[in-house]
């Protein structure tokens, strides 16, 4: 498939490596990607960013057929996978980089975040309030390259023995219907 008939969402939940994993068992996505968007410095690094004061967050570009999953239900993946109710963090894992961001490429899809985000509090998935930021898109930095695919490249590194891997095992028992078949 050529990359012109993809479509992509740009989306933070936490760290980059739990969405990264996940997003990768999906049904229609062809990549994914780790980086940075959201900040004030052109093409930080990880330490940087970090660090809390380039203004960015630990994203991941989801390219996706969207003859095989929409955006609305990459959203509705993206609504469950990470606790879209705290500011600035995911568990453990504090500071902007960690806040649950969707930054939008046009009206159509920032019409899709704001209507599934009400959907997804009015379905009560989560207690608290979402905090979620829609923003328009601007500059995707990508991250280094030990950050792709990290999960897959490094399953016994502590953080994810014990937090991305239960992440993808709970995703892969709730989502059965969106993983990709494999061989």
């Amino acid at each position: 498939m050529s990359t012109h008939q993809l479509e992509v969402a740009t989306l933070g939940g936490g760290c980059f490596w739990c969405l990264d994993a996940i997003y990768r068992d999906v049904a229609g996505v062809e990549r994914v990607v780790s980086g940075y968007s959201g900040g004030h410095i052109a093409n930080p690094t990880y330490e940087q960013v970090c660090g809390k004061r380039t203004g960015h967050a630990e994203v991941v570009q989801v390219w996706f057929d969207p003859a095989v999953i929409t955006y609305d239900e990459i959203l509705y993946i993206f609504w469950r996978i990470h606790d879209p109710t705290t500011l600035n963090r995911q568990g453990n894992d504090s500071g902007p980089q960690y806040r649950s961001v969707i930054f939008y490429h046009d009206e159509a899809q920032k019409a899709a975040a704001e209507r599934t985000r009400a959907e997804t509090e009015a379905a009560r998935v989560w207690p608290d309030p979402i905090v979620t930021e829609i923003v328009p898109f601007d500059t995707f930095y990508e991250a280094e390259g030990y950050h792709q695919d990290y999960f897959s490249n490094n399953p016994n590194q502590p953080y994810c023995v014990y937090v991305v891997d239960p992440k993808v095992r709970k995703f892969r028992k709730s989502f059965q219907d969106k993983l990709k078949q494999t061989a």
